[in-house]
């Protein structure tokens, strides 16, 4: 069994409630898009009081059960105005699963600015954060870790979210102490700042009670052996991380360039070298010492992260990802990745997404604010957006705000949310699951990014994208990471076998498929209420009217055309 707290922020009580067996293992997204249906909130204020913020860890956490401890964090999204699920690694979902705790959900709004501290002799503490207002999240997590000590996994508001930016997210604590793992996209940290939690403290202890202890520690090894044998993952995920995708991407000429205007940023085929792909970055960084190979999160084998280092060998940020590198690099006009690291860092320190960051300040320089790749400018930039400039603040509100204000032809959104690092002309079963995701446009729903699609039809385009969204909404709720589909997907009877060992359940295994059916069928709703129509489903014109270098294509198909994916799924249950 594990405790579930809802955290009333006005008068600082708590209810807690005792989870088991199901209830537990039914987390993650699934449990964030029932609870914000179930509390009405599609047309509260999401920045308001009555916006639910919901902290989910998944059946595992507090194990080393590989790749199985992310946290979610989800609420109405003031950034779309639609269902958000963010997840993250590090070890905060390891923390609470060590303390037995299933969840909690803040409601309302502190009287003043507060950390939250889950010790693990079972107290709620609420203490006051002014010590730690307007410190940059490395500074701030250094100040916490000296207060609560080093034997703790923190949640992290950053700078812009204390002036609830829609750039930002919410920064985890990394198994090493960084503060660099973020559940970061659609606004979530700003909703954070809106409640005035500074930070969430939360006490490792040991691993959690388990209902066959001896059975779970078998799976846990199994599993890791199960991913040290799978090709994705060792020649790709574990070897070079998901910066390799850009290589992929500059190849398939689907990588955002210059704000979307070209789809390679060097041709490869004429021997053009490519410096910002995983190939280049990752003999670079190792040959300065870095490393290449890195687990965000207690227990992980497939290490995908890393730690990049500069040309004396010392650490710049940790972790460089492909996205990362797709929308604040090349989209930005960037071509080397030790300008990359840099902007990096500066955008971990205000806990700021550095997909919509990217794509932001991407318009910003394709509207003639800034010259592509104009690397101090960027800095400037990040600077005011962390000090809450009145510039700063306007910046801070995103792509599609900034483009409207800007008058800007070109603004890369869907449902106001910036689009990920696939090229929808290019990559269409992504392109098909970034338009159709009650999420926004979020590539992590549902990506099929080595896909030759363009011999495909619609229906089969739509077939492949539902297929893959129910699977990976049903990975984010149970707090596994995504990365480890290529086994957790082959082998659900596996994954439901070690989940009935860990919680005393007889779950059969067309319960994964129920769980992401399910997932879907609720976010789906509550952004029906919050008044989403086919039309939030459309790509910018400029993905229709103009055509991407060197492929030459537009997209093909219209929100209208996808719009009624979700119709194949199973008989409505929920």
């Amino acid at each position: 069994m594990r405790t579930y707290y809802d955290i009333h922020l006005d008068d600082l009580a708590v209810d807690s409630r005792t989870l088991h067996g199901e209830e537990i293992a039914r987390a993650g997204r699934y449990l964030i898009a029932k609870t914000l249906v179930e509390a009405g909130a599609a047309t509260v204020d999401a920045l308001g009081p009555e916006n639910p913020l919901i902290f989910s860890a998944g059946p595992f956490a507090g194990t080393t059960f590989s790749n199985a401890n992310r946290i979610s964090v989800g609420c109405k999204s003031p950034l779309t105005g639609g269902v958000k699920e963010a997840n993250g690694g590090g070890n905060f979902a390891y923390a609470l699963g060590q303390l037995a705790i299933a969840g909690f959900t803040l409601l309302g709004i502190a009287p003043t600015w507060t950390v939250i501290h889950f010790g693990k002799d079972g107290t709620i503490a609420f203490d006051d954060a002014a010590p730690y207002l307007g410190l940059g999240n490395y500074a701030g997590a250094e100040a916490l870790y000296a207060a609560y000590g080093r034997k703790v996994a923190l949640a992290l508001c950053g700078p812009v979210g204390e002036y609830q930016g829609l750039l930002a997210g919410i920064a985890f604590s990394d198994k090493e102490g960084r503060p660099a793992r973020l559940a970061a996209r659609g606004g979530v940290g700003a909703v954070m700042g809106s409640k005035r939690i500074k930070a969430i403290v939360v006490d490792m202890d040991r691993v959690p009670p388990l209902h066959d202890k001896k059975k779970v520690n078998s799976d846990i090894k199994d599993y890791a052996r199960l991913l040290q044998a799978d090709s994705v993952v060792v020649e790709f995920y574990n070897k070079v991380g998901t910066m390799g995708m850009a290589d992929t991407q500059n190849f398939m000429g689907g990588l955002p360039v210059r704000n979307f205007t070209a789809g390679q940023l060097a041709d490869v085929k004429a021997g053009v070298e490519f410096r910002m792909g995983g190939d280049y970055i990752g003999e670079l960084n190792t040959g300065r010492g870095g490393e290449q190979t890195h687990a965000c999160m207690p227990g992980c084998v497939i290490q995908c992260s890393n730690i990049y280092v500069d040309a004396t060998g010392k650490e710049v940020v940790s972790p460089v990802e492909y996205e990362t590198l797709g929308l604040l690099g090349t989209n930005c006009g960037l071509t080397h990745p030790d300008d990359l690291a840099a902007v990096n860092y500066l955008c971990n320190d205000l806990g700021i997404d550095t997909i919509e960051t990217g794509a932001t300040l991407g318009v910003l320089m394709d509207c003639g604010v800034a010259e592509f790749g104009d690397l101090p400018w960027m800095g400037a930039a990040l600077a005011e957006i962390g000090m809450g400039t009145a510039q700063g603040r306007l910046w801070a509100q995103g792509t599609a705000r900034v483009g409207d204000h800007y008058g800007s032809q070109r603004v890369p959104v869907i449902k106001k949310q910036a689009i990920s690092a696939y090229d929808p002309r290019v990559v269409e079963v992504t392109g098909i699951t970034m338009m159709t995701t009650a999420q926004g446009a979020d590539h992590t729903a549902g990506n099929l990014a080595r896909l030759n699609s363009r011999a495909m039809d619609l229906p089969e385009l739509m077939e492949r994208s539902l297929a893959h969204q129910i699977k990976v909404a049903a990975n984010d709720s149970l707090g596994l990471c995504i990365f480890g589909m290529t086994v957790t997907n082959t082998n659900v009877a596996f994954i439901l076998e070690a989940i009935n060992a860990a919680l005393g359940t007889q779950l059969g295994e067309a319960f994964f498929t129920t769980l992401g059916v399910e997932t879907l069928r609720y976010e789906q709703r509550f952004n029906a209420a919050a008044g989403f129509t086919a039309a939030d489903d459309d790509l910018p014109a400029f993905f229709y009217n103009e055509a991407l270098p060197p492929t030459q294509q537009t997209a093909r198909f219209s929100g209208a055309q996808v719009h009624n994916i979700y119709d194949a799924l199973a008989p409505q249950t929920v």
